[in-house]
């Protein structure tokens, strides 16, 4: 939202992706505690954990046969996790990315047609790299499983989401006997699996009334109401001492000397995150990491009574990790050499040691205990 990249309503402002960092909000445990952490990433206990942001511009119709520079936009999201495609609320945007009368434009449209390109696009790759598969089919050792994996390490898809994307499928046998809707079968599901995607309804602030309903009524995405203008003209104010705010907030206070208009602007704002509980910003992001991606925040630290590391730093770092990790795979997150050396962990909220099996939860403040340890 406050990144310095070039912002216009033609297409392809944007030609090349913009890599940044944002972060995602959750509860600190320090709040479980007398004291804040005094982390820099802390706020009084709203607990902000950094992401990779990658900002592509926006596709056309056509993309997934290089219309618009479309296949190199795709290729951009072959590394991504989650998609977060932002929509226009307000109906005033067109497919080519230019501004339209207010309402002339089906925001639904585009929710479907991003999800269609993309699935066009592995459709493409899949279609291409067949042959190979084919070929591999020939072995007495000839895993399809394996083959697909090697194919589609390149989009993300491991061997576990292959098997999982699988067994939802019927197929022939012998890759030679798939036809084009096999393989299309195979790449719709592959890329639902490896790229969910969250829906922002951005400009709700200027959307007629009942649009985001409509928007969630016609998709089985997760959609989130936001206003980015709102949240970029709060940051700023935030900045200039203007107002109390801290991203993912439900409501701000004016702290500082406005002028009429700016009252009037801050007002506005004011009423579309009482209509939708914030700006929608934070909760867009929080939404894709927390909920689409299913991870859980967990903190490592190497003094379980303090909660510090070893120059006295209280809960200095934050690890996103899947839903269902344990503490061994939380040792590999923090370092390779402290997984291979685990030897076991600590749950420092209750001074206890736990198992190897044991699933760690959201907030959980944890020590590991290994070889390859301080």
């Amino acid at each position: 939202t406050m990144a310095d990249v070039d912002v216009a309503n033609y297409p392809f402002t944007t030609i090349d992706a913009n890599r940044g960092v944002t972060h995602v909000r959750t509860e600190c445990p320090c709040l479980d505690r007398d004291e804040r952490c005094g982390n820099e990433r802390c706020r009084a206990g709203k607990r902000y954990v950094p992401v990779e942001l990658l900002d592509v511009a926006g596709l056309v119709p056509g993309a997934h046969e290089g219309k618009g520079l479309g296949n190199q936009f795709l290729d951009e999201l072959t590394n991504a996790d989650v998609v977060v495609n932002v929509v226009d609320a307000s109906g005033a945007t067109n497919a080519e990315g230019e501004p339209v009368e207010p309402g002339s434009r089906d925001p639904l449209d585009d929710v479907d047609f991003i999800e269609e390109e993309m699935d066009l696009w592995l459709t493409g790759i899949v279609d291409r790299n067949w042959e190979g598969v084919e070929r591999k089919s020939r072995s007495p050792e000839f895993d399809i499983e394996a083959a697909l994996t090697d194919m589609l390490t390149g989009f993300g898809a491991s061997e576990h989401d292959v098997a999982a994307v699988l067994r939802g499928l019927e197929y022939p046998g012998d890759p030679k006997a798939w036809t084009d809707d096999d393989r299309e079968a195979l790449a719709r599901a592959v890329r639902r699996r490896t790229k969910p995607i969250v829906v922002v309804a951005n400009k709700v602030d200027a959307a007629p009334e009942g649009a985001v309903d409509r928007i969630r009524e016609g998709t089985d995405k997760p959609v989130v109401p936001a206003t980015a203008d709102g949240e970029r003209a709060l940051r700023r104010a935030a900045e200039a001492g203007v107002v109390d705010y801290d991203p993912g907030d439900e409501s701000f206070e004016v702290v500082g000397d406005v002028s009429e208009s700016q009252r009037a602007g801050l007002d506005a704002i004011a009423d579309a995150m009482a209509s939708h509980g914030g700006t929608g910003v934070q909760a867009a992001l929080n939404a894709a990491v927390y909920d689409r991606l299913d991870r859980i925040t967990v903190y490592p630290v190497q003094d379980a009574g303090k909660w510090t590391d070893g120059t006295g730093n209280v809960l200095p770092d934050a690890h996103l990790l899947p839903a269902g990790s344990t503490p061994p795979d939380l040792a590999y997150a923090v370092h390779t050499d402290i997984g291979e050396g685990y030897l076991h962990a600590v749950d420092a909220r209750s001074s206890r040691r736990i198992g190897e099996s044991h699933e760690l939860s959201e907030g959980d403040v944890i020590k590991i205990v290994s070889t390859a340890g301080p």
